[in-house]
Formats: C-alpha cells, sequence, structure tokens
C-alpha cells in the first residue's frame, strides 16, 4: 500500500506556515524620508508593488503601486517631492512566521489587502502576497493530483 504524505496536519495546504511556504527572496524597503519618486523606481526595477517603510529597523508603513497613483499622481503632487511618510499607509496588518496559509487569506480577505509583512519576533523578515499563495495552492494541487494519479496507476496494475 502506499503511504499518505498528505495526511500529516502540516502538509496540508490550509495548515501549512509561512516558514514552510515562503521562499527565500530580497526583502524591499524604502524610508518614510526617502521621496515617492525613489519608491516608484525600486518598484519599478524590481517588478515589484509594494514595499515595507522601515525606520531605525522598525516597520513603520507600507507603500504601494497603488497608494503612489492614488495620492500623488491623482492629486496632482510631485512625485520628487511628496516623502513616503506623507502618503504611506500606517496601520500595517502583519503575520508572523508561524501564521498558515488560511490565516494569511483570511486576514487578506477581511482586510482588502494583497500583501501581508511577516515579523519574527518584532523585525520584517519577508512579504506575502496572494500571488504567492495562488503559487503554493497551485503548486500543492498538482502535487496532490500527481500522487492521486499514481496511486490509480498501481491500484490498476495490481489488479490486472
Amino acid at each position: 500500500m502506499m503511504d499518505h504524505p498528505l495526511r500529516r496536519p502540516e502538509e496540508i495546504l490550509a495548515y501549512r506556515s509561512l516558514k514552510q511556504i515562503l521562499k527565500p527572496k530580497t526583502l524591499l524597503t524604502v524610508g518614510p524620508a526617502d521621496s515617492v519618486l525613489s519608491a516608484a523606481r525600486i518598484m519599478a526595477e524590481k517588478n515589484i508593488g509594494f514595499l515595507v517603510v522601515l525606520d531605525k529597523g522598525a516597520i513603520v508603513g507600507v507603500l504601494s503601486e497603488r497608494d503612489c497613483v492614488r495620492r500623488v499622481v491623482l492629486t496632482g503632487k510631485s512625485p520628487e517631492a511628496t516623502l513616503v511618510a506623507d502618503i504611506m499607509v500606517r496601520d500595517v496588518v502583519t503575520t508572523n512566521l508561524e501564521g498558515t496559509f488560511v490565516d494569511c487569506l483570511r486576514l487578506m480577505h477581511a482586510h482588502g489587502i494583497r500583501h501581508l509583512p511577516v515579523l519574527d519576533k518584532d523585525k520584517v523578515v519577508a512579504v506575502i502576497s496572494v500571488r504567492d499563495l495562488l503559487r503554493e495552492a497551485v503548486e500543492h494541487h498538482a502535487k496532490v493530483i500527481s500522487e492521486l494519479e499514481r496511486e490509480r496507476m498501481t491500484m490498476l496494475t495490481s489488479t490486472a
């Protein structure tokens, strides 16, 4: 009989912790005194839409492309003269490394957000996005389908 690696709770997608999900990547940040233009350049160069705002290593806000467009471009402000502190979101929703896949989805849905800074103690170590969670779900379901197909073939060949 085939062993069932997906029976352990930590391997069920909804219960997977961020420690299991997060892929190593560089955390990109800006400071509150940086210009919106410099933040937008970082986002454009790195092809991302979200930055964590740190002041002396502590999270003080977050900034998205949407914030830049709505609070600067559409109001006619100068991106060079506007500081990140003037438009950043200060009431930041975060999670920690022990948070699970489903915890992140619930938080994002409840707050209408697409990115969650991930904390280890009080230090930001990563950002997880809806796209990251979707990728994880697709990979997980591909693995489940593959295992079911393998099990089905084992059953078919053992009865022949």
